[in-house]
């Protein structure tokens, strides 16, 4: 089957500078961008029911800028003043950068890993004396609280914000051959969106092992996988998939 049109479960880039312009012209492909999931803030009096008192937590771990964001959200309707000695560790550069927002960048208060909490819990290792709160998404990787337990590290997590499905439904999803996910709850909107959606010969393209589990898991074949060591981005795993079938 030939691929006309690919949605791509992300925002619409700003300019056409984006690597997806190029591909669009090099395969002349019509791509289209939507969020297949939003962000849902948990309120001040829903994460009260948890008993966490914020202040009493001396190092924050920032998973993700959605996470940096909300905290600093709930923070200001739970009316909780952080300290200037407050610790953050984030899993990356990026992350860390992000928190300018809101914190001044200082060295001995801001650290980062290399994208992976592996490499992050080496950091927090060093600062065993911290007590740690871990602000995360209600349906968050379990991988991090065990590692951290594992190591004996002295935390306790709270969700502050959802992950739920964007509304869908003035899309027509049987346009597209190519649907491009990101998250592993992307699958979940066109479900709920699309609930006699069936895949056919509609190619599947998925970004990290989570994604391409959660897809494979419901029943789904993920025919382009990303990122590889041939291709790091999803750009370029579409681009030898499409060349590829070109081949063909």
């Amino acid at each position: 089957m030939k691929i006309k049109n690919v949605l791509i479960s992300q925002p619409q880039p700003e300019n056409d500078k984006s690597p997806y312009a190029d591909l669009a012209k090099q395969f002349n492909l019509n791509i289209h961008y939507r969020k297949f999931i939003k962000i849902e803030s948990i309120d001040a009096k829903e994460f009260r029911k948890n008993r966490i008192n914020i202040a009493d937590y001396s190092a924050i771990i920032l998973t993700s800028k959605n996470a940096v964001d909300q905290f600093f959200r709930l923070c200001e309707e739970l009316r909780v003043e952080i300290s200037d000695q407050t610790k953050y560790f984030c899993t990356s550069e990026a992350i860390a950068l992000y928190l300018q927002k809101y914190v001044q960048f200082r060295k001995r208060k801001i650290f980062f890993g290399k994208n992976h909490f592996r490499d992050l819990l080496d950091v927090i290792k060093k600062h065993k004396d911290e007590k740690f709160f871990f602000p995360c998404a209600e349906s968050h990787k379990k991988e991090i609280p065990q590692l951290l337990r594992q190591h004996k590290i002295d935390f306790v997590s709270g969700a502050i914000y959802r992950t739920v499905p964007e509304d869908l439904t003035d899309l027509n999803i049987s346009e597209y051959q190519m649907l491009v996910f990101f998250s592993p709850f992307g699958m979940q909107s066109i479900q709920k969106n699309f609930p006699d959606f069936e895949q056919g010969d509609t190619v599947f393209a998925a970004f990290g092992k989570a994604t391409i589990n959660a897809l494979e898991k419901e029943g789904f074949k993920v025919q382009l996988k990303a990122p590889t060591e041939t291709a790091p981005s999803m750009v370029m795993a579409i681009q030898e998939y499409l060349e590829e079938q070109k081949k063909k």
